[in-house]
């Protein structure tokens, strides 16, 4: 039906009205004090999104823009990185730091399993003399389904002097990420997710000991140069370039949203839409790629039921049953589909995904029961009061 679509994929997630709205206000400037104040202002609710006191910067670009600065701005060519990967995304973290001439040490984990604590303990413990300058991890692997134990990870490097650095693009905002508590050196994350804007904006927070390492880098950056976004928005409360101007308006607008839902309340509710979908998934016979307590709260992966092509499924789910998954990426392509349940989803929208999910499988042949996995998830809506 003419623009009537349920956006259940991991990203870009679906936009509030009251956001379209703010995006459709008219242009303003960027260098005028009003726009300085809302710069100001958004930094600041940002810094309660990260639960940090540390500059949260913003960046015209993806995610993987906030990745590349965070790349660049810390890592030396010749430099020893440790990547810890265990899907798609934390094998783009070992792409990028490659690119800028560091030497990378990939440690890999099952793709549908969390990245190890104790493997990363014990390689950081035979690092004597300290070679290695940064550790990459991904909080929220959505390719997979997956939620790394972030703090689990942070702690196994003890008190290794190694910069630590998360991508929390898809994490940040879902589930816990207590950036301060936690001393994460360097934490990116991007607006297309839990932010509820279009792609555009990136953030990103910077330690005081990452920030005296980036002074030490002598490898080339011009607009991802953090030093320059951290001098405008400290002495001027700017950006150095011209940033999406619209996007950052509607940014101040997506905060006051979340700050009005409260923090531990949106962790609530993201945690609740996974046991939902979780629970329907497997009232349908079906199985997740990943354990309970592995599993992600902004997107959970379904391994592929019997012989039937995923691609089919996803394809038949946007076509006839207009409800836009996400199929497999990387080593997984053919063997998962993925439902996002981040951001602005309502659990209506859950039901009607599992309830075209049901036909679809249905439709493709599959064995299935009409209705069991939709009543699962009506189940613990009314045990839940909700």
């Amino acid at each position: 039906m003419y623009e009537k679509q349920c956006l259940m994929i991991p990203g870009p997630t679906n936009i509030p009205p009251r956001i379209l709205r703010t995006l459709g206000a008219p242009a303003v400037g960027h260098r005028t004090p009003a726009f300085n104040d809302l710069i100001k202002d958004v930094s600041a609710r940002l810094q309660t999104i990260y639960q940090t006191t540390n500059e949260v910067l913003l960046l015209t670009a993806s995610g993987t823009g906030a990745m590349e600065a965070a790349v660049a701005n810390f890592v030396n060519a010749g430099d020893k990185v440790l990547v810890m990967e265990n899907g798609n995304f934390g094998e783009r973290w070992g792409k990028i730091a490659g690119r800028y001439g560091a030497e990378v040490e990939v440690i890999s984990g099952p793709w549908g399993e969390q990245a190890s604590p104790q493997v990363l303990r014990e390689r950081m413990k035979k690092d004597i003399q300290q070679e290695i300058k940064a550790v990459f991890v991904t909080h929220n692997e959505t390719s997979t389904g997956i939620l790394n134990d972030i703090k689990a990870l942070r702690d196994a490097m003890q008190d290794h002097p190694a910069l630590f650095i998360v991508d929390a693009i898809s994490g940040m905002a879902v589930s816990p990420l207590p950036v301060d508590e936690w001393q994460l050196d360097v934490v990116v994350s991007g607006s297309q997710k839990a932010y509820m804007l279009p792609p555009g904006l990136a953030f990103i927070s910077v330690s005081p000991k990452a920030w005296a390492v980036s002074d030490q880098v002598t490898g080339p950056r011009f607009y991802f140069d953090l030093r320059a976004a951290r001098k405008s928005l400290l002495e001027k409360s700017t950006t150095p370039y011209t940033p999406a101007t619209s996007l950052i308006v509607a940014l101040q607008e997506t905060l006051q949203i979340m700050q009005e839902e409260g923090l531990e309340n949106i962790y609530e509710r993201h945690a609740f839409y996974k046991k939902l979908v979780r629970t329907a998934i497997k009232a349908l016979g079906l199985e997740p790629l990943t354990s309970d307590e592995a599993g992600s709260w902004a997107v959970t992966a379904v391994k592929r039921p019997d012989e039937i092509d995923v691609k089919k499924i996803t394809k038949l789910m946007r076509d006839k049953h207009n409800v836009l998954i996400a199929g497999g990426q990387g080593q997984l392509q053919t063997e998962i589909f993925r439902i996002g349940h981040l951001g602005y989803v309502h659990v209506n929208d859950i039901i009607m995904t599992i309830a075209a999910l049901e036909r679809t499988l249905k439709e493709l042949g599959m064995d299935i029961q009409l209705g069991q996995g939709v009543a699962a998830v009506q189940e613990l809506l009314v045990q839940a009061g909700k």
